[in-house]
């Protein structure tokens, strides 16, 4: 078998390639051969110079020739015009029309079924009443809505509280006052579903093999050649790149 030969990847610093000046890219000044990928700007021209005749010749009206502002380059401006005449004067036999003040539409009758909003007067003030038949408002009386005594109304629970005692009560000899553990508690199993109850057994043997292992140490996988033509081999390339920029501790001025 040949030796393989192992192939170093190319680095970008020996590579010598050509200038900006190489590369042939359309412009983008001007508009001789534009570039059209790029957006451009509208490009003038000057014209070369006149002769002095348009300055000695006169060969235009001036501002005597007057255009009519209704003369636009598609011709007559068309919108409509209009004009005021002078106020004619009265004959005798004119017809003379009534003013908005002359007619009263509100005094015609209806007719052909119009329909006509209400109409109200005011009458004349009554005079006052001496004995008034209705009564103030101060004068009702209701049923008072505290307590249980309404029978026609729902009320809430009331309670009441007697006097505290004085002979024979906690508050006299504290020893008379029961503690917790007088107390008889049920158990909760009597009126309620009974929960699941467990136990503890004893500890059982852990399962032990008695047979010896191998440790780490007994194999060896680097020396396997069953499935490779032989065993992996290492070896060390080069220390240092000879384009790495050197650390510089020491700086002299």
């Amino acid at each position: 078998m040949g030796e393989v030969v192992r192939r170093r990847p190319i680095i970008a610093g020996r590579e010598r390639g050509p200038g900006p000046g190489r590369y042939a890219l359309p412009p983008t000044i001007g508009y001789i051969n534009h570039d059209y990928t790029k957006p451009s700007s509208p490009a003038y021209s000057f014209h070369s110079r006149m002769s002095s005749n348009m300055v000695s010749v006169d060969s235009s009206p001036g501002p005597q020739y007057h255009v009519d502002a209704k003369m636009t380059r598609f011709g007559k401006d068309g919108t409509p015009s209009y004009s005021m005449l002078g106020r004619k004067k009265k004959t005798a036999g004119s017809f003379q029309t009534p003013g908005p003040g002359a007619y009263s539409p509100e005094k015609a009758p209806p007719l052909n079924f119009h329909h006509r909003p209400p109409s109200y007067t005011m009458a004349f003030r009554t005079r006052y009443r001496s004995v008034d038949p209705v009564p103030a408002p101060n004068r009702y009386t209701l049923p008072n809505l505290f307590g249980s005594h309404v029978p026609n109304k729902s009320s809430s629970a009331s309670f009441s509280m007697s006097a505290r005692r004085t002979a024979g009560g906690p508050a006299e000899d504290l020893s008379m006052t029961p503690g917790p553990g007088r107390y008889n508690s049920t158990d909760p199993s009597v009126y309620l579903n009974r929960q699941p109850s467990f136990s503890m057994q004893s500890r059982h043997n852990i399962p032990i093999d008695a047979t010896r292992k191998p440790g780490p140490g007994t194999h060896s996988p680097e020396k396997v050649t069953a499935h490779l033509p032989r065993a992996p081999s290492f070896s060390l390339g080069v220390r240092h790149s000879e384009f790495v920029t050197p650390l510089i501790v020491d700086v002299l001025d």
